[in-house]
């Protein structure tokens, strides 16, 4: 017979789910020599402990209770039962098992000084008294009630809530048998307006295929990694006098299989990898792979901060693609994205009813531009949240740098915002003092944690010392991008050349602030998108002239100080803009003009990684040295770029009209010879006749005491060596 016990305010508050602390409720509770078990278990019939003594419904519920002698029963205690399918079930109860985290994690977390807070919050598999399943624990201190949803509980909020850890906001909750592939999301009740929330986890490491959003609680890993000496190499790198050169891929875009499906990450592996080692590059960065909705994001819209996306497999498979980049002697660089997230209902946006991850005040919390929200940097917990993604795929992953996306955006409180729209800082100014703080504080541990990581930053103002480390006043960043440069370049290039002598600026300014911070020259994503044109067609003049411009464009950026980084599809002259909905244009690879832009791309990264006067002094003035930068009404640029004794001398031509018997000074007697010329027919170039190698002349010029001559071919740039 059903035991009749008056409901108590508790006992309600479990029934209605919305109790803040079911453990005292629910579960084992002694008095004296007599124990209590109490369970909640909706969709069932009958329940038994395991010893086959039966759990009494409390009348008109579906709570359950036992009580008896303490020396009957053993904690943990499992539970039979008969559900309203009349299927029999069985589960160790997960309110029979004492808390979980530790008190100073819980602390760490709470100071944002957590640097591996991934492991403790999310879904873990977890072992107590030999009996496995999965820890679960999240951030929610608005809730007045977190539960664990998923398939094992037909996604009832009522059945499995959680235990929050005073005032840290940390709820858990450690679930006997949930195994590895198990989908689930948390259930939060905020506490001010009863509201409910249905949200992925914000520390998972692995997430459903979307349109679908829930969490899959990730197994651990059984990855093998074979790049020891990869690591250790690195290390010991010394990045800054080390040849870089990346290749920027959308993963999703580069290639597609025959049906035009994505391939997978170990697909890619032995497509992409072999390529790019081909080509030379000596990194791979790749667009967002962080988890996110909406494909044509980019995934630059993150949801799943540590997470890779699902499109292209498990996270074991990125494991092995990243190990078989390195493996290659490739390093993988991550575009990561701390500026904002979406949204979406189902993401990090209002996450236990509150705006706990963003600020509260759309003037602080809001890209408007974007339709996106900006994080609280002034929060600890959301500050140890970023900072432990950052981690999470440099350990994890083994990555070997992360590219910070929109840095200016983070910087400023009135990035892209109108007068009144926007809140200054305690001083009345209007840098993001919490930011700068963050910034510098991440980047000052990646590079003592991770010895030879590169952490890069997309900045595209004039804000001061971003590639200093922070403890001169700087922001930490291993590099910056170079935009100013970017920009100016290709407003040049567009130019017809015979307007470009009125432009001999735009070519020569950026040397004068080249060496204020460690940059990269940038042919990113951003500029191959919205009608800006491929690098191709943004080119002058008639198909001959659109290629010998872009032939002679890298080979002005592969010299250039600076590291180098340029978007797949432009080493081969696609003409399409970029669309992320499908693959590049392999097929123009059948034609001469497009092999020749392959064959110099790869023969400059060859030339670049093989010249250490072209990297050696990438940051630092003593590695160039203008030779004439005045002959503007020629349109010719000359230099040097060296290191020590050797040299190699850069010269182009930025106009159509070949110039003959050009008289250029060296700085040392001997024979010279032609490293590269873009305007080889090798290259598909005209081949306009020269010789490949000078010997000096004892006459001086350019302030050199010896000169050579030779012919400029038409929209060339030639890399002279002295043999």
């Amino acid at each position: 017979m059903a035991k009749h016990t008056p409901l108590s305010d508790d006992f309600i508050r479990i029934i209605e789910a919305r109790h803040h602390d079911p453990f005292t409720v629910l579960g084992a509770h002694s008095k004296g020599k007599k124990t209590t078990i109490r369970c909640f278990l909706p969709h069932t019939q009958k329940a038994w402990l395991s010893d086959k003594q039966p759990l009494q419904r409390i009348e008109g519920t579906d709570l359950f209770e036992w009580t008896g002698p303490s020396d009957e029963i053993s904690i943990p205690y499992g539970i039979y039962r008969t559900a309203d399918s009349g299927d029999l079930a069985e589960h160790i109860d997960p309110y029979s098992f004492p808390p979980q985290l530790s008190e100073y994690d819980l602390h760490l977390f709470s100071e944002g000084k957590h640097w591996h807070a991934y492991r403790i919050l999310g879904a873990h598999i977890h072992t107590v008294d030999g009996i496995t399943g999965t820890l679960f624990a999240t951030w929610a201190p608005s809730a007045s009630r977190v539960s664990v949803t998923g398939d094992f509980n037909q996604w009832d909020g009522r059945t499995h809530p959680m235990r929050v850890w005073g005032g840290s906001g940390v709820w858990e909750l450690f679930i006997p048998d949930v195994a590895p592939g198990e989908v689930y999301k948390f259930e939060i009740r905020n506490e001010h307006d009863g509201s409910l929330h249905s949200k992925l986890d914000p520390y998972g490491q692995q997430s459903e295929l979307r349109p679908r959003t829930g969490s899959i609680v990730s197994a651990p890993s059984t990855h093998k990694w074979g790049d020891d000496a990869w690591m250790s190499t690195r290390e010991q790198a010394d990045w800054l006098h080390q040849p870089h050169s990346v290749y920027e891929v959308h993963l999703g875009s580069w290639q597609r299989d025959e049906q035009g499906n994505f391939l997978s990450y170990r697909e890619l592996a032995n497509r992409l990898v072999p390529y790019v080692k081909d080509l030379g590059f000596t990194h791979i960065e790749l667009l967002p792979i962080t988890e996110h909705p909406l494909d044509i994001s980019w995934g630059y819209q993150t949801t799943g901060y540590f997470s890779p996306t699902s499109r292209f497999g498990s996270p074991d498979d990125f494991r092995y693609f990243v190990d078989q980049c390195h493996q290659a002697g490739i390093g993988i660089i991550l575009d990561w994205v701390p500026g904002h997230f979406p949204k979406d209902a189902h993401g990090l946006a209002r996450f236990d009813g509150s705006a706990l991850y963003e600020h509260a005040d759309p003037r602080q919390g809001e890209h408007q531009d974007w339709g996106t929200l900006i994080f609280n940097y002034g929060r600890s917990e959301v500050t140890n949240f970023l900072l432990s993604s950052a981690f999470f795929w440099l350990e994890e992953f083994h990555l070997d740098g992360l590219r910070v996306d929109a840095v200016a955006s983070m910087l400023y409180l009135d990035y892209s915002r109108e007068e009144g729209e926007w809140l200054p800082n305690e001083h009345g100014g209007r840098e993001n003092l919490e930011v700068i703080s963050f910034l510098q504080h991440m980047n000052s541990v990646l590079h003592a944690e991770h010895p030879g990581c590169i952490i890069a930053a997309e900045e595209s103002t004039s804000y001061p010392m971003v590639s200093r480390p922070s403890s001169m006043g700087g922001l930490g960043f291993s590099m910056k991008w170079n935009m100013g440069w970017m920009h100016d370049i290709l407003e040049y290039m567009k130019e017809d050349p015979i307007n470009r002598q009125y432009h001999h600026d735009s070519l020569t300014f950026g040397l004068l602030y080249a060496f204020t911070e460690n940059f990269v020259l940038p042919f990113s994503h951003d500029e191959v998108v919205h009608g800006k044109k491929s690098m191709l067609y943004k080119m002058p003049g008639d198909e001959w002239q659109q290629f010998a411009n872009l032939r002679l464009l890298y080979t002005f950026m592969y010299t250039y100080p600076g590291k180098k980084l340029l978007f797949m599809g432009s080493e081969f002259a696609q003409g399409l803009e970029w669309n992320c909905e499908q693959d590049l244009e392999w097929h123009v690879m059948d034609y001469p003009k497009h092999q020749g832009m392959h064959a110099l791309v790869k023969d400059l990264n060859h030339l670049y990684k093989e010249s250490s006067a072209l990297y050696q002094y990438d940051f630092d003035p003593q590695g160039f040295e203008w030779l004439d930068c005045n002959d503007g009404t020629q349109s010719i640029l000359s230099y040097i770029r060296r290191n020590g004794d050797e040299f190699m001398i850069c010269i182009f031509n930025f106009t159509p009209v070949p110039r003959e018997n050009y008289r250029l000074g060296v700085p040392a007697a001997g024979h010279y010879e032609i490293a590269l010329n873009s305007d080889s027919g090798y290259y598909a170039g005209s081949n306009f006749h020269n010789h490949t190698s000078f010997d000096s002349q004892p006459q001086p010029w350019m302030d050199k005491p010896y000169s050579v001559v030779l012919n400029l071919p038409p929209m060339s740039g030639l890399v002279l060596k002295l043999k």
